[in-house]
């Protein structure tokens, strides 16, 4: 297959990384997950105790930080943070709970787009976030937005942190992606937006294989 490249972005909870960690396995393709670039600067500035709402301060950090998604032979994907795995810190709640603010600031995603650039110049990749098909890969060969009720997507986020062995409170979650979701969609950087050229895929009632298979099917062009 070419070296195309893919972009997937939706709202927290949507699915991406699962479903663009697959579909990287079924077509050969590297799998850069964003969004955990941004939790990882966010992690460190937890632990650094950082103001997050000193903007400077965290925008100094990320040109500061090394940040390594490493692939496993099986598909898995590891999150370096200055050379230590912070894979599964980086999913907590104090982290979820925050990056949106993180992400939010010019320098931070300027630092950010740059690296993602780098790994995506020389083709073959498929990226998931909020701003890939807009802003990070305007020009990838296929674009997908993913999409579910917010409930649903609190239903996912609560699987997700049961299964870290977390006790989260699901309203809290309801509470906390609603609110990430105006974050997202109205910060002044970068907003999260539907690219006009992106095919909109509703994963709700859809299983992850089923989103997989429609995406492979669309790049593939043996959609039903």
């Amino acid at each position: 297959m070419e070296k195309l490249n893919i972009a997937i972005d939706g709202p927290a909870g949507a699915g991406k990384s699962t479903v663009a960690r697959k579909v990287a396995v079924e077509l050969g393709l590297t799998y850069i997950d964003t969004g955990a670039m941004y939790r990882a600067l966010t992690w460190k500035a937890l632990e650094q105790g950082i103001d997050l709402n000193d903007e400077v301060s965290v925008g100094k950090l990320a040109y500061s930080t090394k940040i390594r998604l490493i692939r496993s032979l099986e598909g898995s994907l590891r999150v370096e943070c200055d050379g230590l795995d912070i894979t599964d810190k980086i999913r907590e709640p104090a982290v979820s709970g925050v990056v949106s603010t993180v992400a939010a600031y010019p320098a931070v995603r300027k630092r950010m787009v740059e690296m993602q650039l780098a790994m995506a110049a020389r083709g073959g990749v498929i990226m998931d976030g909020r701003d890939i098909g807009t802003q990070v890969l305007p020009h990838a060969k296929f674009k997908f937005f993913l999409t579910a009720s917010l409930a649903e997507r609190a239903r996912r986020r609560w699987l997700e942190l049961v299964s870290l062995g977390f006790n989260p409170d699901l309203q809290e979650l309801v509470a906390q992606i609603s609110a990430r979701d105006k974050q997202d969609e109205n910060r002044e950087t970068a907003p999260l937006t539907v690219a006009p050229d992106a095919a909109v895929i509703d994963t709700g009632g859809l299983s992850v294989d089923e989103v997989v298979n429609k995406i492979v099917g669309l790049v593939t062009g043996n959609s039903e």
